[in-house]
């Protein structure tokens, strides 16, 4: 376990373990689908958890287990340590509490726990209700330019991984198998990624077109 000790005053690996959280009578919710974050009070904070699973055709028969490499390899110490670091560049994503790997023979399984963005949603939740103009696509797309320029690579760019808040600030979540990269063209692969992702969303939900003029509002605004 690694943690942050402001945050933390007992480091305990039950932390990462729903069921516990639940049986304290702390349990405030959830969000998500096969990736499932429950949200949990600690004191007057509130933080989201997050179990890792595995996804694709992989996860149909492994549901959450992962090769142990080392715990300094494990998905949750990375991301916990690639937020940190993002943090510390002042780009905007939420902010490490702990994270936790727990080994079973040549595997292990892992949990992470950062503080809740209080008052953000995630794009598509905003597009479903209409409320997303052209100055909150240049926001986006400015704020997508800075994490490149940081050289921060997203492995699941997506319109449920952006969130926006009361402000049209603009945060972005999971980081898992993120990392810090030398300039090339994986940003334009980034941006491809969300593209798709914002149409599928568009299909998927008859409350939502998002336009090839939203689009590029968001470009003009990452190129400017």
């Amino acid at each position: 376990m690694i943690f942050d000790p402001e945050l933390v005053s007992e480091p305990d690996c039950k932390l990462g373990e729903f069921s516990w959280w639940r049986n304290q009578g702390r349990l405030l919710g959830s969000a998500g689908g096969r990736g499932t974050v429950y949200f949990v009070e600690s004191g007057e904070s509130q933080w989201a958890l997050r179990h890792y699973r595995r996804g694709g055709l992989v996860g149909r028969w492994i549901d959450d287990h992962f090769i142990w490499l080392g715990e300094d390899r494990t998905r949750s110490f990375h991301e916990w340590r690639l937020l940190a670091k993002l943090r510390n560049l002042g780009l905007p994503v939420p902010q490490p509490v702990a994270a936790i790997s727990r080994r079973h023979g040549l595997s292990y399984t892992a949990d992470l726990l950062t503080k809740k963005i209080i008052g953000a949603e995630p794009l598509s939740k905003w597009l479903s209700a209409g409320e997303v103009d052209k100055s909150q696509w240049a926001t986006i797309g400015r704020c997508i330019h800075r994490f490149h320029d940081a050289g921060s690579f997203h492995a699941d760019l997506t319109g449920h991984n952006i969130l926006l808040d009361k402000n049209a600030d603009m945060h972005l979540l999971d980081f898992d198998r993120g990392e810090i990269r030398a300039d090339g063209a994986w940003k334009k692969s980034n941006l491809k990624r969300l593209h798709r992702s914002l149409k599928k969303i568009s299909i998927q939900d008859e409350k939502i077109n998002v336009s090839e003029a939203d689009w590029q509002s968001l470009m003009d605004a990452y190129r400017g």
